[in-house]
């Protein structure tokens, strides 16, 4: 099946459909994982594993296991530059060059490079952002996460949706405050553990077993581990993680609000409960760089219309502020985040 297929859903029957939209979290903790879905799902272990596998070949799943938690493991922040069109790509590869730099996207904007740098300490993360706008020349607008109040690209997606979640209702949002000198809190298990699984899980009926010989740790312990970190959030779930470009979701729109200080919270948490607003956050100001934008917002969806029509629906109905549309024109890189060491290390 080709990366970016039209037809993807041609290729797959009612139990992939259920992989899919059911398992994007909420896969068990447990010894055999695999035996669990496949009881739920009414097939065999071999096949839920088997369809698994395919889905990532295929790239359905783009992998399998956990979505870390940045902000809260360590110290993560969105940042931007104007790179000139002349040296465009050479800006890019040297922001793409450091492992720390996760996902990086040209917008239609001033700032025309977005990019996110997740690391252990916030020691590191600004030398990497000093670094950056020391190689390039280019002044960097650093944006570290004041508050989350809906992040999470879960949502189903067999199905004719033109945004993300035009078929559900509302989501559940609270207003988490999140510290540029996080650590997580972790464990040396723990630690070493975030670091193994950044990548995925292995696919085999195993994977918690197999995590475990890896660390030369006890499966119980590792699971237990697992457990700790998604009810403290340094996990936000595990599951199937879709690739939403491949499944049709090829066009976002970062929209930047300028809300008054005093309306933040309630304005934030009601419109990260709106279902089609995937991303919900307050970022701070930086009048010094020209930038009063305080609450960010993104919309996913696969028509560029409908993505359009809801932003128009939030400055109506939501928030009636100064505002720009930054969209998303070429992503330049993305990946999970990659820590080599976590707790107080040089990473």
């Amino acid at each position: 099946m080709s990366a970016l297929s039209d037809d993807w859903r041609d290729a797959i029957d009612e139990v992939d459909a259920a992989l899919i939209d059911g398992y994007q979290s909420g896969f068990p903790v447990e010894r055999r994982p695999f035996r669990v879905v496949a009881a739920e799902l009414g097939i065999d272990e071999d096949d839920a594993l088997d369809r698994v596998r395919r889905l990532r070949d295929d790239g359905v799943f783009r992998r399998f296991g956990p979505v870390l938690n940045p902000p809260v493991i360590g110290s993560s922040t969105l940042a931007a530059v104007s790179a000139p069109e002349e040296r465009f790509d050479e800006v890019a590869e040297i922001i793409n060059g450091y492992r720390q730099v996760n996902h990086n996207y040209r917008r239609a904007h001033d700032w025309n490079m977005w990019f996110v740098v997740t690391a252990g300490s916030r020691e590191t993360r600004d030398r990497i952002l000093d670094e950056i706008e020391e190689r390039t020349g280019c002044e960097v607008l650093n944006l570290p996460m004041l508050t989350d109040y809906y992040i999470d690209l879960e949502f189903p997606i067999v199905n004719d949706d033109r945004f993300a979640r035009e078929s559900l209702g509302a989501t559940d949002v609270s207003a988490t405050r999140i510290s540029e000198d996080a650590t997580g809190d972790l464990s040396d298990l723990e630690a070493r553990l975030l670091v193994e699984i950044q990548g995925g899980f292995p696919l085999t009926k195993t994977p918690y077993r197999d995590v475990a010989d890896a660390l030369d740790a006890a499966v119980d312990d590792v699971l237990v581990a697992v457990e700790r970190l998604l009810a403290d959030g340094c996990i936000k779930r595990i599951g199937c993680v879709v690739n939403h470009i491949v499944t049709g979701f090829r066009n976002n729109c970062m929209v930047v609000w300028n809300v008054p200080d005093d309306e933040l919270d309630a304005r934030g948490e009601a419109v990260g409960s709106l279902p089609y607003v995937t991303l919900c956050y307050h970022r701070p100001r930086r009048p010094e760089q020209g930038w009063e934008y305080n609450l960010f917002t993104m919309i996913h969806g696969r028509d560029a219309d409908a993505v359009d029509e809801k932003i128009d629906e939030l400055a109506a109905d939501h928030l009636p502020f100064d505002h720009e549309r930054l969209y998303s024109t070429a992503k330049l890189k993305q990946t999970g985040a990659q820590y080599e060491k976590l707790v107080g290390s040089d990473d």
